[in-house]
């Protein structure tokens, strides 16, 4: 196989931007220098004036295969989220059946082994009544369990205390949890005078602050009880910030993530969005959000992710109350998170960290997410001189709209490489059979940034 060799690149990694060349043999970064001479056979790419970051590594997505395969599948939205520079992901388990055993796990790898663009692992979905199956995980093929801790239906939901304590105690991986007080969003909607019926502006306040935080602080409280290794996912208010550390990921046992559209929107997009951007937890003051981006530079928050979670656009226009939660998200997380280092809100750097070296770190990753010899080659390349303009008719989301429909961001993506393969090449997704491959994790891995 050919060598790719990438020239002149501004090479973002490990908090600094610095010009050079990248070669890319046999899946892996072979060499990273200021100057590396170019063989007659290499495949050349001039970078010059383009960021070269890591893929993204999204931690929270929402593919829907097995059997919602109506709003997206592994095939269709991992096609998506390459365009979109995203070269991992890990899925969640509410699908139909939901993925509540380690032969559920599989079988969704099996999927992926076919279909996926990108790398990728699956959570195991926690109940009241699996425990076994999550005390049997390995650790070194499970991204984590994922607990609905409230705001959730079917078996998925777990609130009863005995339930969660023992999952807090003796899981063998990361807990991942969507943080939701039911009691308190029944009592906000008690609040409402019979007949009344709530409209999309009343979202935020029946999923108000209240119940985000009797959630995530009740998860934080069993963590610190069993040590327990957590991941609190979609933190959306300033109030919650109070419970999380500021500081370097690979120091903590509990983190927390912010996904991108509780960083863009706020809760005066409603009138013109809809139900279009209708998710759980729901969106918030613009207050809050400020808050959001701040806790970033602060380390309160250590992972940015999308949470793409598609449905149809005639499941989206049913009345507020029948209308499903989640927006698709993965095509253009990165755009839309380039457009606050363009407004000054985010560096460059910072967002590799929260996007691309954080997820490494705190899910123990494998040899990726960062730019190091030796590391697949899982990269992708930004102009942040030409603009992206979108609409639903251009998306690639089995779904075919997009909340950012009639944006025009200010950057372009003009390559994704999986494990070394070019399956993005700025205009078109190309099909590379066997590209991707399953994420591993490992204790063993030096993940902590180079400072």
């Amino acid at each position: 196989m050919a060598a790719t060799l990438i020239k002149n690149a501004l090479i973002v990694n490990e908090g600094e931007i610095r010009e050079g060349d990248l070669r890319i043999k046999d899946q892996r970064i072979d060499r990273i220098a200021s100057h590396i001479p170019a063989s007659p056979t290499d495949i050349i790419t001039d970078a010059e004036g383009c960021w070269l970051m890591p893929g993204m590594i999204d931690d929270q997505v929402h593919f829907r295969e097995p059997g919602l395969t109506h709003k997206g599948t592994i095939a269709s939205e991992s096609r998506a989220a390459v365009a979109g520079g995203i070269t991992s992901y890990m899925e969640m388990p509410n699908v139909n059946p939901a993925t509540t055993t380690r032969e559920a796990v599989e079988h969704k790898h099996l999927i992926a082994g076919q279909h996926s663009l990108a790398n990728y692992a699956f959570y195991l979905g926690a109940t009241e009544h699996n425990l076994d199956e999550i005390k049997a995980l390995d650790p070194a093929t499970s991204c984590g369990v994922k607990v609905f801790m409230g705001a959730s239906t079917g078996n998925l939901l777990v609130e009863n205390p005995a339930a969660l304590e023992a999952i807090f105690r003796e899981s063998p991986v990361l807990i991942a949890t969507h943080c939701e007080s039911g009691p308190v969003i029944a009592e906000n909607l008690m609040k409402y005078p019979p007949g009344y019926t709530p409209t999309i502006q009343d979202h935020p306040v029946i999923r108000d602050a209240a119940a985000c935080y009797a959630s995530s602080s009740y998860a934080v409280e069993l963590a610190k009880k069993y040590n327990s290794q957590l991941n609190v996912l979609h933190i959306t208010t300033a109030k919650e910030l109070s419970l999380f550390s500021p500081g370097p990921v690979h120091t903590k046992h509990i983190t927390a993530e912010a996904c991108v559209h509780h960083l863009w929107f706020s809760d005066q997009d409603y009138e013109a969005s809809g139900n279009l951007i209708k998710c759980n937890p729901a969106i918030k003051t613009s207050q809050d959000r400020d808050a959001l981006l701040h806790a970033l530079h602060t380390g309160q928050l250590d992972i940015i992710a999308t949470d793409h979670a598609p449905h149809t656009l005639a499941e989206k226009q049913q009345p507020y109350p029948e209308a499903p939660a989640g927006l698709p998200l993965v095509q253009h997380a990165l755009y839309s998170l380039l457009e606050h280092v363009r407004h000054g809100r985010l560096s460059v750097e910072q967002i590799v960290e929260k996007v691309a070296h954080n997820p490494a770190i705190r899910y123990r990753v494998a040899e990726r997410g960062f730019i190091r010899e030796g590391y697949y080659a899982d990269l992708v390349l930004i102009s942040p001189h030409q603009s992206t303009q979108v609409s639903h008719s251009n998306t690639l989301y089995h779904c075919q709209w997009t909340p950012f429909n009639g944006t025009e961001f200010s950057s372009r993506i003009l390559s994704t490489w999986v494990n070394g393969q070019h399956v993005f090449n700025g205009e078109q997704v190309r099909h590379v059979p066997q590209a991707a491959a399953p994420l591993i994790f490992s204790d063993r891995q030096n993940l902590h940034m180079n400072r």
